[in-house]
């Protein structure tokens, strides 16, 4: 029977932790995702899991151990934020060319300088072509199912890569919704017991982590690494199905709202599709023919649905809630119009960098937006492509 509850989106995802049971967690404390292992280390001490918890002194660290761990066939997690993701860096790129399923939770906030606590995406889009798998959640309801189906997707055995499940700082993490939970027993036995690929623990096979990588099999390797992530393209739809049988809700590789006669499209990440979606339902009303495309997986980019999904919209605006500095757009921009490429008919494309460093976005702004489309629909003109949401002059 499902559990209703209201807690944060943190306690969500340490609870989740929790029903998982993982052999060890590693971890070091930043803001604002610091509740996460903290919650967590009160359920070690109280005995409710059968955990080892690892206190290390940096987030470096925190990733050296999980992969440790992982690598001696433990199931392994961890969390951060921010900087302590960045201070990760090496260590991401070592797990995944490892193929090492780690699942970790990242609760989104701009990185420095200047010194900013708050949420935006620079963190987990920095980390975008690490080789991680990136799911991200809207809500905490979604930050609690994606953590237990990160799980899953990420063991799967045509996949064997690292998870990160992604939330807004503070916007999500540490403000209580009301959220329906899974029983211990249920989640246990979705994610089921854990058989790694390989070990170095096994005495029937010898494995080496982080040996010298020679010109003659490197690229060999990445390809490996790039197909492993195209295959978790259909473990995520397939993991998705056994978690609807369980909990009666439905994930896809992003959610599509009121899109099926849209003509006028934003697509968005995360905690502010909740209020795009009312800005929507507001414009519809008006009879305005307005959609919207939030995308859950961001790594691998799903670009033949993206491009199916806005082949019919007339005008089209990004939301990047993080910049990359390229001078024509962020980086949900640069995969969207990658994406409609291909297509003979193509929206025509706008990008909005909006909300960094935890800036708010309002329905107002998002309405702003649809008539900024409006007038392209009308004039058939972008104009400026490259814009900014919110921003004071």
């Amino acid at each position: 029977m499902p559990i209703r509850d209201r807690m944060s989106g943190n306690e969500a995802v340490a609870l989740a932790m929790k029903q998982i049971n993982p052999d060890v967690l590693a971890a070091f404390p930043i803001t604002p995702s610091t509740e996460i292992p903290q919650i967590f280390s009160q359920y070690v001490s109280d005995q409710l899991v059968d955990s080892e918890l690892i206190l290390v002194e940096s987030e470096h660290s925190a990733m050296s151990a999980c992969i440790g761990s992982q690598s001696a066939g433990a199931r392994t997690m961890t969390a951060t934020s921010s900087a302590g993701l960045a201070l990760m860096w090496e260590m991401l790129y070592v797990a995944a060319s490892n193929r090492l399923p780690i699942t970790m939770a990242v609760v989104n906030r701009a990185l420095s300088g200047p010194i900013n606590i708050n949420a935006d995406h620079s963190d987990s889009m920095g980390a975008r072509d690490s080789g991680w798998i990136q799911i991200y959640s809207e809500n905490n309801q979604e930050a609690y199912d994606n953590y237990i189906q990160a799980v899953r997707i990420g063991e799967h055995p045509e996949v064997q890569l690292p998870v990160m499940v992604c939330q807004d700082g503070f916007i999500t993490s540490h403000s209580i919704e009301n959220i329906e939970l899974l029983e211990d027993e249920s989640v246990q036995t979705f994610v089921s017991e854990y058989t790694p690929a390989f070990s170095l623990l096994s005495a029937e096979e010898y494995a080496a982590v982080g040996p010298y990588d020679s010109p003659a099999y490197y690229m060999e390797h990445k390809r490996q690494q790039a197909e492993a992530m195209k295959n978790s393209l259909p473990a995520i739809l397939e993991v998705a199905e056994s978690f609807e049988k369980l909990s009666g809700r439905k994930y896809d590789l992003f959610e599509s709202y009121r899109m099926e006669d849209a003509e006028l499209a934003i697509v968005i990440v995360n905690s502010a599709a909740g209020t795009a979606k009312e800005a929507v339902d507001r414009l519809r009303n008006q009879g305005k023919k307005a959609g919207l495309i939030k995308i859950r997986v961001f790594r691998p980019f799903p670009h033949e649905q993206i491009s199916a999904a806005l082949s019919k919209v007339k005008a089209l605006a990004i939301l990047d809630r993080s910049e990359s500095f390229s001078s024509i757009g962020g980086p949900l921009f640069a995969e969207i119009r990658a994406a409609l490429y291909p297509l003979k008919e193509r929206p025509l494309a706008v990008n909005y960098i909006y909300g960094l460093g935890g800036r708010d976005v309002t329905i107002d702004h998002i309405e702003s937006v649809y008539a900024d489309l409006e007038e392209i629909q009308t004039t058939n003109e972008t104009g400026q492509e490259y814009r900014y949401l919110g921003l004071r002059e």
